[in-house]
């Protein structure tokens, strides 16, 4: 029906019609898939949730004399350094120094990488401290001082791990509060926490990655970004339904975007309490209508998707499970497990997906985002490799 190079041009023109994947769903279930597809040229997608394999370059400029960093710390934030002189990677799920170099607040423990990446983006300044190796073209031994994003050169999000296609809920059938990276689990039963927004989010609207390759353009914390790559820990040969969605944790993608161009607002340090720093990232991915295909697919109903329950309880790498639910069932706010009522809350917020979906869509109808076209695909035929641990006392031969 339509190529992404007349889509844009009809961005150029002000002409192009754009809907959120809400008000799609909605047309769909009034007037059928075919007539919806020729009413409308883009939809828009958006999640915004927990994302901690995300992190930032930065480089700093040279200083007078030059160092050689090798150890630095961004407000009391371990910050690698393994590489050009100057440059760093901050990671969102570092924690700050337990002796709270570089900050003196009583809650340092409890800040991570994250809170230091959206205090830049917020243009607050950030003490730095640096330790060099002394060579005769780097001799200075150590540096200290304090930056902002306008002081220094780059400054981009590299994330290697961003929006799962599909993810798990968790639940704890043991006795006691477990602390885990979907927040406190509730002893017997007492809570279960998804983190996948579901029908609103990006990659289950487009199930086999057909519209979203290397290169594609973005919404990524409030600014323009890309997929650059698969992201880590992709897995798109899980088992899926017949609407070809997967039932648990699928395709993944590694994101870059310029935090000069962010906002606050959509990139949030948050703390997982006795589990450490994360990363709360607005992304949002426009979905191309090439054809009567890609509103079928992105008609699919918070019914028609499922995700597994997982029992944290049992410390394995294979845990056991209460089986599938739909999202339509996690968002009523009550699953039955067992025969027991649970609660059910969502990590993502669902209120700011839809904002980000809205946002994105106001770009592409003024004009400000136009659509790439992807130079390659994302692979999807990657199987999910797992580490065996040997016990040393063992012998190998």
């Amino acid at each position: 029906m339509r190529t992404i190079a007349e889509i844009n041009q009809k961005i150029h023109s002000g002409q192009v019609v754009v809907w959120t994947v809400e008000e799609l769903k909605a047309r769909v279930a009034e007037v059928g898939v075919t007539q919806t597809a020729q009413e409308v040229d883009v939809i828009t997608t958006g999640t915004f949730e927990p994302m901690e394999s995300s992190g930032a370059i930065l480089n700093l400029g040279h200083t007078d004399p030059p160092i050689k960093i090798r150890q630095c710390w961004l407000d009391g934030v371990y910050a690698y350094s393994g590489f050009g002189a100057v440059d760093l990677y901050l990671g969102a799920a570092q924690t700050a120094d337990s002796l709270g170099e570089g900050s003196e607040a009583e809650d340092t423990k409890e800040r991570g990488g994250g809170h230091v990446i959206e205090d830049l983006i917020a243009g607050k300044p950030i003490q730095l401290r640096a330790i060099g190796q002394v060579t005769d073209c780097y001799p200075r031994a150590s540096f200290e001082t304090t930056i902002t994003k306008d002081t220094i050169n780059q400054f981009y999000l590299f994330n290697p791990r961003n929006l799962y296609q599909n993810f798990i809920v968790g639940v704890n059938g043991g006795d006691r509060l477990l602390h885990t990276y979907l927040g406190p689990l509730q002893p017997q039963l007492g809570n279960a926490v998804y983190s996948n927004p579901g029908a609103i989010a990006p990659l289950l609207n487009d199930p086999n990655l057909r519209l979203i390759g290397v290169g594609s353009r973005i919404f990524l914390g409030g600014g323009i970004g890309y997929v650059t790559w698969e992201g880590t820990q992709h897995f798109p040969l899980q088992k899926r339904l017949a609407n070809e969605t997967p039932i648990g944790p699928a395709a993944t993608l590694a994101l870059l975007g310029d935090a000069k161009q962010m906002q606050s607002r959509w990139v949030r340090g948050c703390y997982f309490k006795h589990y450490g720093p994360s990363l709360m990232l607005g992304v949002g991915v426009p979905l191309p209508v090439l054809d009567e295909q890609v509103v079928a697919q992105c008609a699919i109903a918070d019914q028609d998707l499922v995700a597994p329950v997982v029992d944290f309880s049992i410390p394995r790498r294979v845990r056991p499970t209460f089986g599938l639910v739909t999202y339509a069932q996690l968002k009523s706010g009550r699953l039955k497990i067992d025969g027991k009522a649970v609660r059910a809350a969502p990590l993502a917020s669902i209120y700011l997906s839809r904002q980000v979906a809205i946002e994105l869509k106001e770009w592409i109808q003024t004009g400000k985002f136009t659509l790439t076209e992807p130079v390659a695909p994302i692979p999807g035929d990657r199987t999910f490799v797992a580490q065996n641990v040997w016990d040393s006392q063992i012998s190998l031969e």
